[in-house]
């Protein structure tokens, strides 16, 4: 019988130990420390400055690529502007005592008004050149004439007169001083000078 007394006192001890072991214990948080409060607002202030940081490389990086390419872009226009200086710049020549523009430079007066026309910052002054034959005075009145045919073609395609003039040299100012058809031919031009 002592043995069921101790059986029973063992089986009750383990139930009351289960019972209280079973039970949900309650546990309170506690504040945290200063110390740790501290070391997370500095965690989160140290992201927050990360991410700033990292947002304002980005717009660096941004504005970098378009001032690249905003240099790209000019140097592009820059280039091609140039390429139009040099394409307005090539001369027309005429056959012996004439003024009549040859078929041969019509394409070449062509290009040089659609220039004009996209580049309406730029006028330009139309020279005309004569041989040496002829009177000086002969040759003035020629060179005239020549640098208006000139004008007159290109404002019927379209260039506006007030960004034209022309000017006569006539035997001044060759390009070859020679005595010979090659060189009076040569001679024998219209010449155009930019201005802005």
């Amino acid at each position: 019988m002592r043995s069921k007394a101790i059986i029973l006192c063992v089986v009750f001890m383990l139930i009351a130990g289960l019972g209280t072991g079973c039970s949900k214990k309650q546990v309170e948080s506690s504040p945290a420390s200063p110390a740790v409060e501290e070391r997370m607002a500095q965690q989160q202030e140290n992201e927050q400055l990360k991410s700033e940081e990292q947002a304002r490389l980005e717009r660096e990086r941004a504005l970098q690529e378009q001032a690249l390419e905003e240099e790209r872009q000019a140097a592009a226009a820059k280039k091609e502007f140039d390429n139009a200086v040099v394409e307005l710049g090539n001369m027309v020549h005429f056959d012996f005592d004439s003024f009549e523009i040859k078929q041969e430079y019509r394409p070449l007066l062509q290009q040089k008004a659609e220039i004009l026309k996209k580049y309406d910052n730029v006028t330009m002054v139309i020279e005309g050149y004569c041989d040496d034959r002829g009177t000086e005075e002969y040759n003035l009145a020629l060179g005239e004439r020549r640098a208006r045919a000139a004008y007159e073609f290109l404002i019927l395609l379209g260039v506006t007169p007030e960004r034209l003039s022309i000017v006569s040299f006539g035997e001044e100012d060759p390009l070859d001083p020679g005595q010979n058809e090659t060189a009076w031919a040569k001679n024998r031009r219209a010449q155009f000078r930019l201005t802005y």
